[in-house]
């Protein structure tokens, strides 16, 4: 459980113990079902926070199928949202408060999912944007044990917004940032509609360290990181403008954070002891499965690599000759050669060798040697051909580029797989715990 900071006095309202509310649909709370609890960070919401929870509580009386519970988080408001909260509470059955001296809305989240004694933890926006459609999608895959974290995405396919160009634009630059500089696969880091399965949440919040809005996407990464599951939900999400975020105060926190967590991944301060999964068995009973072998694994690496060192080697050629009419050989080639190393190295991070655990920096280490040496290797056999012919046309370099750079790429996935991304018998498919399928294990 993560510690509550010194700083912070935490509250709940009248000293009250809130049961969870039984569930409405077929699943009973006296059959074992999963408990689910439900945050709602508040700050000067004193307006918004009537509809929000007779809106919420009406929907989990009607149609929730799980035991459920709602706890308002007051992160120090400074208007009546605490007063009000606390006659809703009164007034509505399943519902608590809990009062933060210090504001906050990861700070809140931490505390409170923290110290739930929930199977499930939730949270959402108390403006309601993502639409109440998405909550049982979103807490089902937790309640059954299938995945660990579950986030709602309004940038999934599938997912319908109402919003301003601004916010759409903002999002998408900083979903894209998250992608090209961590290498994730969730679309959307900020949608105020997350859950957990508390077993595996609490020793995340153990590393975590954001108090405000960045800690969504902190959590995420941690969660990715460590090998976690993380389930996305299309959502219904409309934009509500009566917002408490400063966009650009937010933004610079933002990426300020996600250069702290690289910082951590790096040292290797980010790995978390968790509860592992049982490896993948048949569940057909005369199943006929291969033997252990990493035969497999290296047919795959290699017809993977290969695949993407031809799209890698095409797609320098292509940007030498277009680059070649503005630039000199030597300029061309740097340029087209860095932009498709930075691709081909994140394609074959996430697919060739992604069963390897090598710390980001010793994998962008590997990577830039290899680079320097692409660069010193193609860039002379392009002068030495220009020298030997000064009349050659763009086209011959090109040719001369692309048959230095198989040499080169052969070179490369040497190196990669037997000292960048090299297994350890910890690491390897057949010795992982929690490990996505690739094509020779389904």
């Amino acid at each position: 459980m993560s510690p509550i900071p010194h700083s912070t006095a935490l509250t709940h309202n009248s000293g009250r113990t809130v049961a969870f509310q039984p569930s409405s649909g077929p699943a009973r709370a006296d059959s074992g079902t999963a408990t689910v609890e439900i945050v709602v960070p508040v700050y000067n919401e004193e307006r918004a926070l009537p509809g929000c929870l007779r809106t919420l509580h009406a929907r989990l009386t009607e149609e929730f199928p799980f035991p459920w519970r709602v706890t308002v988080a007051d992160n120090a408001s400074t208007d009546a949202t605490l007063a009000v909260a606390q006659r809703l509470a009164e007034e509505l059955p399943g519902v608590d408060v809990v009062h933060l001296e210090r504001k906050g809305r990861g700070l809140a989240l931490r505390i409170v999912w923290g110290s739930s004694d929930a199977d499930v933890v939730a949270y959402m926006d108390v403006d309601l944007s993502t639409g109440l459609d998405g909550l049982l999608p979103l807490v089902a895959p937790l309640a059954t044990g299938h995945s660990d974290l579950a986030i709602g995405s309004r940038l999934a396919p599938g997912a319908r917004t109402v919003r301003g160009p601004r916010r759409e634009f903002i999002s998408r630059c900083y979903n894209g940032i998250i992608r090209l500089t961590h290498g994730v696969r969730f679309t959307d880091a900020q949608c105020g509609f997350k859950a957990a399965r508390t077993e595996v949440l609490r020793p995340l919040l153990a590393v975590t360290q954001d108090d405000a809005w960045f800690f969504d996407t902190e959590l995420l990464l941690l969660a990715e990181h460590n090998g976690l599951r993380v389930h996305e939900v299309p959502v219904d999400w409309v934009e509500d403008i009566d917002t408490r975020v400063d966009v650009m105060s937010t933004a610079t926190d933002d990426l300020k954070g996600l250069w702290r967590m690289a910082r951590l991944k790096a040292s290797g301060a980010a790995r978390v002891e968790l509860p592992r999964r049982p490896a993948p068995a048949a569940e057909h009973p005369d199943a006929v499965l291969a033997p252990p072998t990493r035969r497999g694994v290296l047919s795959w690496e290699v017809g993977c690599f290969i695949a993407i060192g031809i799209a890698s080697t095409v797609g320098q050629a292509l940007l030498y000759w277009l680059l070649r009419d503005w630039w000199q050989p030597a300029l061309a080639n740097l340029v087209s050669l860095l932009v498709l190393t930075v691709l081909n190295t994140e394609a074959n991070r996430r697919l060739t060798f992604r069963h390897a655990d090598a710390r980001p920096a010793r994998a962008h280490l590997g990577a830039g040697v290899l680079f320097v040496l692409g660069y010193l290797v193609t860039s002379g056999a392009v002068l030495w051909f220009k020298q030997s012919d000064p009349g050659a046309s763009a086209a011959a370099e090109t040719a001369v580029l692309a048959v230095a750079s198989v040499g080169v790429t052969a070179v490369r996935f040497a190196v990669l797989r037997l000292a960048v991304f090299r297994s350890t018998p910890a690491s390897s498919p057949e010795h992982r715990h929690h490990h996505s399928c690739t094509p020779d294990e389904s």
